[in-house]
């Protein structure tokens, strides 16, 4: 199962509801954190959840209200003692901007790996997940994020005997295991059926609608996705400023074939996003607006 936290979804500054821009995943013990806006830290105490398993950190840009929690957030973790390497994932410049914003951060007892983007889409297995990176269109270079975890066959006792697979090696192979001996090489795929279905997630904001969004999406468990303005007359603003609406938003969950989406990194003037609820969900009837703290498990499906 993936956990999922919307611990700020706020655009440009802070308000008193609401905190900036942050996502944290938690699968196996380990987590994943995507942006760390003002108030990160904050989010992560109220849901109850630990700093020290961050595994990774992936940055969509970097714009203040995406990356200005992380110096504390950096402090943190160096308080708390850990000495594990924390992986972060982001544009081009990364290393630059990270080591800037280290100058109020400057000893910490564990070290950074960067993975600075470079192409239009980039894989990193980390976390026992696949994020898939893909870019977008804002005003700086910015990217999206897609969590998967993949599910195995199930176990396959007919194809094991007929690939004359000794009973000693089943368990083994099974949980993914290659197995080498003298006379020939062993792998899961002689004693499980088909991948099964896994779980999904895909995160973006800070863009105007792309087909590479809806892409990356296609049949998502959720896709949490920007909604800076609720307002219809502000769709000009958004192009403008490369930000989306609502209903840009749901037409892209609808193309993406999505179970649900919620929306995200509002604007400050943004005070109630649900009351334009009942618009955008005649184009996508699974669409919710997120919170902070608005959190969910995505399971793999029954069979």
């Amino acid at each position: 199962m993936l956990e999922l936290c919307l611990l700020g979804c706020g655009g440009m500054m802070p308000l008193p509801y609401r905190k900036l821009t942050s996502l944290m995943a938690r699968y196996n013990g380990n987590s994943i954190l995507i942006d760390c806006g003002e108030g990160t830290q904050v989010g992560i105490k109220e849901k109850g959840w630990s700093f020290k398993p961050i595994e990774v950190i992936c940055f969509t840009h970097y714009h203040a209200d995406h990356i200005s929690g992380l110096p504390g957030l950096l402090l943190t973790l160096g308080n708390a003692q850990r000495t594990e390497p924390l992986l972060m994932v982001g544009p081009r410049g990364l290393e630059r901007v990270v080591n800037s914003l280290r100058v109020i951060a400057p000893d910490l007892p564990f070290p950074i790996v960067f993975r600075e983007l470079k192409e239009k889409e980039e894989v990193i297995e980390v976390a026992g997940c696949r994020i898939t990176a893909f870019r977008v269109n804002h005003n700086v270079t910015c990217y999206g994020y897609t969590i998967e975890i993949d599910r195995a066959g199930k176990f396959d006792i007919n194809k094991a005997k007929e690939n004359n697979v000794e009973m000693q090696y089943w368990n083994r192979l099974q949980k993914g295991e290659t197995i080498e001996l003298p006379d020939r090489i062993l792998t899961s795929d002689l004693v499980l059926g088909p991948a099964r279905k896994g779980i999904k997630c895909t995160y973006t904001t800070d863009t105007r609608p792309t087909a590479s969004i809806v892409d990356h999406a296609k049949g998502a468990d959720l896709f949490i996705c920007e909604g800076m303005y609720g307002e219809p007359e502000k769709k000009a603003k958004a192009i403008e400023y490369k930000h989306m609406t609502f209903y840009e938003a749901a037409e892209m969950a609808k193309k993406a074939d999505v179970k649900k989406m919620w929306l995200t990194h509002y604007s400050p003037s943004l005070v109630r996003p649900e009351v334009y609820l009942e618009e955008v969900r005649k184009i996508f009837a699974r669409t919710s607006a997120g919170k902070d703290g608005k959190s969910t498990t995505l399971l793999f499906e029954e069979e």
